[in-house]
């Protein structure tokens, strides 16, 4: 006797009608999980939202943009409120204006090229057209350098035009330092007077007024070292972050053989095979450049 087949009843079509279903039902979880939005910034189950049409579904995603932008400018906000609460109290509440420049200024900075670099003579003769000050203006040098944190001194031949005030350190003016008085440019210790003096320098830090041998600021013979700088010897460094020196070699009022002879020392005091380009200018006016 052959293999008897034994077909259930209705078990092909019910096998073909099951997987119909799961078909189907895989269709409509899928056409379900299209119309879920995440909108940040809601809590928990708040996070989902189920919707009916594709309307709004651009319409919560837009929502949920704007959420995030809100969020992220919340962000900006209390970074904001963080900084400012960290400012001085007389900064505090001020808001930064966008710089506009005069039409003086504008004037002046049409009458350089952008694209040239001058010789020391073409700057200086050019400065003196350029100035904006009716005053008796300060010609500063800006120079890039290869390096940052290098620091030095100069001896101008016809100093800077500046009076500048030189005090000796002693224990009455470190009492008068504590209170907030300061009268002086520069500061000179004798090496004994750098204990006491260390008690103020975060006073003096900041202000780049703390004595230090590297600008021969501190000195055992300091009556000597102040005589030096009464003549014109003034100290240079770059800035802390920055491979730049900002410096006054003298006012607008000196002779262009006088300028020319304390830019000079300065560059030579720097070397000039560390520096990588010179901006030259006065009070208020735009920037030269000139050649090394």
């Amino acid at each position: 006797m052959g293999k008897i087949k034994v077909t259930t009843l209705g078990g092909e079509d019910e096998q073909k009608m099951r997987q119909e279903r799961n078909v189907k039902r895989e269709e409509k979880k899928k056409r379900e999980e299209a119309k879920k939005v995440h909108i940040s910034g809601m809590k928990g189950g708040e996070r989902v939202k189920q919707v009916g049409a594709d309307e709004d579904i651009d319409r919560l995603a837009k929502l949920a943009e704007e959420v995030e932008k809100d969020q992220t400018e919340g962000i900006r906000a209390e970074a904001s409120k963080e900084k400012e609460a960290n400012l001085p109290a007389g900064r505090q509440g001020r808001q930064r204006k966008k710089r506009v420049r005069s039409k003086a200024y504008q004037a002046a900075l049409i009458k350089i090229d952008p694209k040239k670099i001058y010789t020391l003579d073409e700057a200086l003769k050019l400065l003196r057209e350029i100035s904006l000050t009716k005053f008796d203006a300060s010609v500063e040098v800006h120079i890039n350098t290869k390096d940052k944190g290098m620091r030095g001194t100069v001896a101008y031949p016809h100093g800077t035009g500046k009076q500048l005030r030189i005090r000796i350190a002693d224990e009455e003016l470190i009492t008068k330092i504590e209170q907030g008085k300061i009268d002086f440019d520069i500061l000179i210790s004798h090496p004994s007077l750098m204990p006491k003096l260390a008690k103020v320098a975060r006073i003096l830090g900041p202000k780049g007024l703390m004595p230090n041998p590297k600008n021969n600021t501190i000195s055992t013979e300091p009556e000597k070292a102040a005589a030096k700088f009464q003549k014109g010897e003034v100290g240079w460094k770059t800035e802390p972050d920055f491979p730049i020196i900002h410096q006054v070699i003298g006012k607008l009022s000196f002779k262009d053989k006088q300028l020319e002879e304390n830019y000079q020392a300065l560059v030579k005091s720097i070397s000039d095979s560390k520096i990588v380009s010179i901006t030259l200018k006065s009070t208020m006016s735009p920037g030269i450049k000139v050649r090394i």
